[in-house]
């Protein structure tokens, strides 16, 4: 069964030249796919605006932002830079990208998808966005499985420099979601100690793998046989997400 991906051009609108979370990550990525063949064979899936039953949940009440006369360029306090209104609507794709990705998936219509979506989201807060998230796109789409889908066992494995204190922060009460986070730590923004591990009816459903830096391929194998491969397999996820951050990288690199 062939594997998805979700993109659509609004995702390269969220942008100003300088920042360091800009749309050249998303077009590297697109001309890798596209210089080895890759992207001919996967299956396009649409992305469509998230709605707002579907964000309320776990996502920021940015929209004063907007209303306020926000200016292009400007920065907004907890958001970091937006474009208005191209910002905005980027994110509500970006998250409902993620979730027509979900959808297809459980729909059988593909066996896995990628989502190449702008911004990011897994700092993002209920209260407010945070660096440079504006929507929490994977809690969203957790959100939208556990309570439309009828699934009651979801993993969210989340691999960057950064740890995602919005995603934990949002699950780390509830049993039936899994967060799991490879991050240097201690670095921003300063969570995800390994003696953080969820809290009330959810002790137990947050795993965090704080690292030190240069673990390099072989240290992230490691982690994945003697940690990631084990809780997934107590856990008996009836479907994974993952959030899939590149700062480690040995390419990456802050263009100005």
């Amino acid at each position: 069964m062939a594997s998805g991906y979700v993109y659509d051009p609004i995702y390269l609108e969220h942008d100003l030249r300088g920042h360091p979370e800009n749309r050249q990550r998303l077009e590297a990525i697109r001309r890798v796919l596209e210089q080895y063949g890759m992207l001919g064979r996967l299956t396009p899936i649409a992305a469509a605006p998230v709605s707002r039953e579907r964000s309320s949940g776990c996502t920021p009440a940015i929209t004063s932002t907007w209303s306020s006369g926000q200016r292009p360029g400007r920065r907004a306090p907890g958001h970091g830079y937006l474009r208005p209104p191209a910002s905005y609507d980027a994110a509500l794709m970006a998250a409902g990208g993620l979730v027509e990705a979900t959808r297809a998936v459980l729909d059988g219509e593909v066996e896995n998808a990628f989502a190449l979506v702008r911004p990011p989201g897994h700092h993002a807060l209920r209260g407010r966005g945070m660096g440079f998230c504006l929507f929490n796109n994977v809690a969203v789409a957790a959100r939208y499985v556990l309570a439309e889908r009828g699934l009651g066992r979801v993993m969210i494995v989340d691999f960057d420099v950064h740890h995602g204190n919005g995603t934990q922060d949002e699950f780390d009460t509830d049993p039936a979601a899994l967060y799991l986070s490879t991050h240097q730590y201690p670095h921003y923004p300063g969570t995800g100690y390994w003696d953080e591990t969820g809290r009330g009816e959810g002790a137990g459903t947050v795993v965090n793998v704080p690292l030190g830096g240069g673990i390099g391929d072989r240290g992230f194998a490691q982690i994945f046989h003697e940690i990631v491969t084990p809780v997934a397999w107590r856990f008996q996820p009836q479907l994974i997400l993952a959030s899939a951050g590149y700062d480690a990288h040995w390419t990456t690199r802050w263009r100005r």
